[in-house]
């Protein structure tokens, strides 16, 4: 395979903006999936990527050989180190990366069956672990505001570690809206509420909200759902992180179902 080495190149140009700028993966709807493990799960469950970039060392890969098998007809491109680097977002890139086209799913006018909703969260790491856990709970729809990041860029999907594709994810929902055409039972999380998990039926239909990492969920939402929970904590800390709290919410769920 030919290598790219001018930073003129126009692919590469394309590429690199793609890789530096959030405005432009959402103007162009392409997500970009930087390492093995991304690209092979996303080779997994939605097929080949559109395109393809290795380093040097990825093309001479064995394992990024095999996977390259199972992306059938991507395009692929090799760029020298140096150019890598401009478009890896890792800080020890493993020689591979895909542009794929992002998914969207569209906002619902209404909703059932389990789901985790996300207001104002701002930290990739979270969304990305919280996508993480709702994925291994069973848990396959993730609704985020409109004020959250963005679910699809670098920083979640690293966190996500391939959840992103086994999910509906959908973005820029109105949350106040939605609850008041749920089908089922909307449960809020609150370090203050009198209620804990464990005291709390989660099965079933319900929606899990947790909020902004510094205000919590907003006064609207917490009015318009149907428990408001907590996390006991009897160690010496005020919270938990978001994504700590969504895991334990969500796997107190697992464990409900499983005792039923």
């Amino acid at each position: 395979m030919k290598t790219i080495t001018s930073i003129e190149n126009p692919r590469f140009r394309s590429l690199l903006r793609l890789a530096q700028s959030a405005r432009e993966r959402r103007t162009a709807g392409k997500s970009l999936l930087d390492g093995t493990h991304l690209v092979a799960t996303y080779a997994e469950h939605m097929g080949s990527p559109a395109e393809i970039a290795l380093s040097p060392e990825g093309a001479e890969n064995p394992e990024i050989s095999r996977l390259l098998e199972k992306c059938g007809a991507a395009r692929v491109m090799v760029y020298s180190d140096a150019l890598f680097r401009q478009l890896s977002s890792v800080a020890t890139p493993t020689g591979i990366i895909a542009v794929v086209p992002t998914p969207k799913a569209d906002t619902p006018s209404t909703l059932d069956g389990p789901g985790v909703w996300l207001e104002d969260i701002q930290d990739p790491g979270n969304v990305g672990s919280i996508l993480r856990s709702a994925a291994a709970a069973g848990v396959s729809t993730v609704c985020l505001s409109k004020h959250s990041v963005h679910a699809w860029s670098p920083r979640v999907l690293r966190a996500g570690m391939g959840a992103h594709f086994v999910l509906r994810i959908v973005e820029g929902v109105d949350l106040r809206s939605l609850a008041k055409v749920y089908a089922g039972r909307i449960i809020a999380t609150c370090v203050s509420a009198g209620k804990t998990i464990y005291d709390t039926d989660l099965g079933g239909d319900v929606a899990l909200l947790f909020g902004n990492e510094g205000a919590g969920l907003s006064q609207e939402l917490l009015a318009l759902a149907h428990e408001t929970v907590c996390i006991p904590m009897p160690g010496r800390t005020e919270s938990l992180n978001v994504g700590a709290a969504a895991a334990a919410c969500l796997f107190e769920r697992v464990r409900q179902l499983r005792s039923q």
